[in-house]
């Protein structure tokens, strides 16, 4: 039995969101377009096994190739990354980061990682999450250029004396400082951890430096960048095991039996395991090449145009586009107009907005998706140009000061937006680019 047989509804839901992708622009930067190889790894037989501790030494029988699997995922980690070792096992890049602080700290300890509102992760310390409440948490900022304030963050490590900084974002668009920011946890003794979810693809690819010589310890995603399934890793550095011998045992056992999960995910590490192998090829190389390019093509395009985007460009794969001077809380707006016109793209806090998080002021977009399609600086263009489009199209709408009116006055905006000749206009010339870039057209 087949799912079209076994259960249609969920087969034709699944067709819609292919036929979607298909017609549409993927533009959210932690997004992306997997191989086929990838899918058949991740909806293979494995994900019928049970297999409760690590290679060699499992809870249940019947590990023979699970241990093969997921060792090959261990040595294409450690290859991929230049580390010393990795656990292939977290089901995502949250529970990676709190596996480390379940290894490294104690209840109540100090810990150092980016604001949210200045592009920084949930999980290093946002405020009312479980990292905050668990830690005593200190925020640094970026500067307002938007790079990231290396003077603050040594101020506030001295100050505070951390048990952990983190480096890691989910709205940075510059390359990180891993030596200046390792100086600085040296000097406080603090363990130096990098979260490379956005950018490990790049650091394969060689277009972004490798924290491999600074920090202690790196988690990541598998998705994104580096074009996996979703899923995570933890890794080791040299100089991690140098700070502490017994690091490994620390992270496997706060993986598990001793932290947030039970038995891997096996069809995931072996889709892990395809996607390493798949970024170590030299062709990878060129697609981290490409998706610089294309990033860097459509802030330049933007910025032609008076957009405003925070810190002024990139460096990698994403842009952030700061609304602030239309009036806050725009970033909803844009987000909603682009998907009727075929652009996906997510809402986002910028530096110092004066919204909150649920009705941001600014705009992400990364080119990981669309340079999978075989995208480069021509559509890149074009693709400009339709964001300069909606956000004109868009301009005479602004969020109500009373919160109770928003949900109807957005839901209006919506209902007119979806009918406005221009923004159809722009969704069929997507759909003629997305012609031209077919993905996923080989799966049934």
């Amino acid at each position: 039995m087949n799912l079209k047989k076994t259960d249609p509804k969920i087969y034709k839901l699944i067709e819609a969101e292919k036929k979607r992708r298909q017609k549409g622009i993927e533009l959210i930067p932690s997004e992306n377009h997997v191989s086929l190889a990838v899918l058949q790894a991740l909806g293979s037989v494995l994900t019928d096994k049970y297999s409760e501790g690590y290679s060699g030494r499992r809870y249940y029988g019947g590990q023979e190739f699970i241990d093969q699997i997921e060792n090959t995922a261990i040595d294409r980690a450690k290859k991929a990354f230049n580390v010393p070792y990795a656990n292939v096992q977290p089901y995502s890049g949250s529970p990676a980061n709190f596996a480390v602080y379940i290894a490294i700290c104690e209840p109540g300890d100090i810990i150092m990682g980016q604001n949210l509102l200045d592009g920084g992760h949930l999980s290093h310390g946002w405020k009312g999450t479980i990292s905050s409440k668990l830690y005593k948490s200190v925020s640094y900022h970026v500067k307002k250029d938007g790079y990231i304030d290396l003077e603050e963050v040594r101020k506030l490590a001295l100050k505070n004396k951390p048990k952990l900084l983190w480096c890691g974002a989910t709205a940075y668009p510059r390359e990180f400082p891993f030596k200046e920011l390792a100086e600085i946890a040296d000097e406080v003794d603090a363990y130096f951890a990098v979260d490379i979810a956005h950018i490990a693809g790049l650091i394969v690819a060689g277009v972004h430096k490798s924290p491999a010589k600074y920090a202690h310890i790196i988690t990541t995603t598998t998705h994104k960048t580096l074009r996996g399934p979703r899923g995570g890793m933890i890794m080791i550095t040299k100089k991690g095991f140098k700070k502490d011998p017994d690091l490994d045992k620390k992270i496997d056992k706060a993986v598990f039996p001793f932290g947030i999960q039970g038995g891997p995910h096996e069809n995931q590490i072996a889709a892990i395991a395809v996607a390493l192998k798949e970024a170590l090829r030299p062709e990878f190389k060129k697609y981290g090449k490409q998706i610089i390019k294309n990033a860097k093509v459509l802030a330049e395009e933007l910025i032609k145009k008076g957009i405003k985007l925070v810190s002024g460009g990139t460096d990698n794969h994403m842009i952030v586009i700061d609304l602030t001077s239309s009036g806050s809380g725009r970033g909803v707006f844009l987000q909603d107009a682009l998907d009727f016109a075929g652009i996906t793209a997510n809402k986002n806090t910028v530096p110092n907005d004066l919204s909150s998080p649920f009705f941001p002021s600014g705009l992400r977009l990364g080119t990981p998706a669309i340079t999978s399609r075989g995208m480069k600086q021509a559509e890149m263009k074009l693709i400009a140009k339709w964001i300069i489009q909606t956000i004109e199209i868009i301009k005479n709408y602004q969020l109500p000061q009373d919160i109770k009116k928003r949900k109807e006055y957005l839901n209006n905006f919506k209902k007119e937006i979806s009918q406005n000749k221009k923004i159809k206009q722009i969704r069929n010339e997507v759909w003629e680019i997305c012609k031209k870039f077919p993905v996923y057209t080989d799966i049934v």
